[in-house]
């Protein structure tokens, strides 16, 4: 099969910057355009330089819609209205679309779910394999355990991450809710703060901490009486989303139209 033409959208951000370097090494992928939003400063940059890789042709643009027609897939951590105009482009061609975007709408997600009857899209809050494996522990664990364990989400990023908690830490979260067969936006706690009262029984638990250059550091705490099962994942390198969402990209390329997780990238659904 012929390599995989790739565009990166944000592409002069930290995660933008980390894709087109890994797709410089990786086989089997090729880069096709870089896109960042209009009044950027690397507009015009040549994409290989801005991913300290050295000049590669391709330069920054601000309209992805020229390069489309020759790629297969567009790598997509952006923010959430960005996402929603490219899933509406990818879907028009049929393309493949990971999106790696946090912090979405209800609204924003409707969009995108309606846009993989003619797109495939693979979304996820984590394209680590590390970290989709700790989902499918976390489910297992919440399974098993009943409501005597309370769950606790703790999640750290570095300090110009604007949402919270993490896409990462929702994506644990409503895999405990799975586990527990809950809705986790009815049992979801978010802050305390002041004279909370008692922890409600079967609520699932979220603090976010923000500081420094922290990649991603999660943790599921489920506390029992007397004891405690911790299981944690600890980001130290950015490449390894970009592993993730380069490995789902090629994955994607054979699947018919819909609506994809890393999960079902990985082989780990257990229906």
């Amino acid at each position: 099969m012929s390599e995989m033409r790739l565009i990166v959208a944000g592409a002069g951000g930290r995660m933008g910057r980390t894709l087109i370097h890994a797709i410089g090494a990786t086989k089997g992928v090729r880069l096709t355009g870089a896109v960042e939003a209009v009044g950027s400063a690397v507009i015009g940059r040549d994409a290989g330089e801005l991913a300290g890789l050295g000049r590669n042709g391709i330069q920054v643009v601000a309209d992805a819609e020229p390069f489309l027609s020759g790629a297969d897939g567009l790598l997509d951590f952006t923010i959430p209205a960005a996402t929603v105009a490219f899933v509406e482009q990818t879907a028009k061609r049929g393309l493949v679309h990971i999106i790696g975007t946090t912090g979405l709408s209800d609204e924003e997600e409707r969009v995108i779910a309606q846009a993989c009857a003619r797109a495939i899209i693979v979304k996820s809050g984590n394209m680590s394999m590390g970290v989709n494996l700790l989902a499918a522990l976390v489910k297992r664990a919440a399974r098993t355990l009943n409501q005597e364990f309370d769950i606790e989400i703790l999640e750290m990023h570095h300090n110009k991450k604007v949402d919270a908690p993490s896409g990462t830490a929702l994506m644990l979260g409503h895999a405990a809710a799975e586990g527990r067969g809950i809705d986790l936006h009815q049992r979801s706690v978010r802050g305390r703060d002041g004279h909370t009262g008692a922890r409600c029984a079967g609520d699932i638990g979220f603090a976010s901490l923000r500081g420094g250059s922290v990649v991603g550091d999660h943790r599921v705490i489920f506390a029992g009486s007397g004891e405690r099962i911790e299981l944690a994942h600890l980001a130290e390198d950015r490449m390894l989303f970009a592993r993730g969402a380069i490995h789902a990209a090629l994955w994607a390329r054979g699947q018919k139209p819909g609506l994809y997780s890393m999960i079902d990238v990985l082989g780990l659904r257990d229906g």
